[in-house]
């Protein structure tokens, strides 16, 4: 029996984007010092936003990855609203990334590109 999933969105840069390439797209890289969460939000729209008006500026490209993860796992978190309607994300200490990709369902794909 499958057991139910949570789709994600996670806008990235070219740096993360090959190192998600790199795991075989079954996992996001360690976080950075400066970086203690990795936020993944709950929607394309809002992923995009971010892949485009801030990823692109920042280093030239932005890409929104789309995942599946367990639900039962994704539950010990608050969905958290950072802004307007659209704007939800969970906020995943850095610590718990390991954890976090072990129940990611299937592989990472890439659902927009932009440059």
């Amino acid at each position: 029996m499958d057991k139910p999933t949570v789709t994600l969105y996670r806008p990235v840069g070219p740096k993360e984007l090959e190192l998600i390439e790199a795991s075989g797209w079954r996992e996001f890289p360690p976080r950075l010092p400066e970086q203690p969460i990795f936020y993944p939000v709950t929607n394309e729209a809002y992923a995009i936003q971010i892949a485009r008006d801030w990823n692109v500026e920042e280093s030239g490209a932005g890409y929104v990855t789309k995942f599946d993860v367990e639900a039962h796992y994704l539950s010990r978190y608050r969905k958290e609203q950072v802004g307007g309607a659209i704007h939800t994300e969970y906020w995943i200490p850095a610590e718990e990334l390991p954890e976090f990709n072990r129940n990611i369902v299937g592989n990472i794909v890439v659902t927009a590109e932009f440059k």
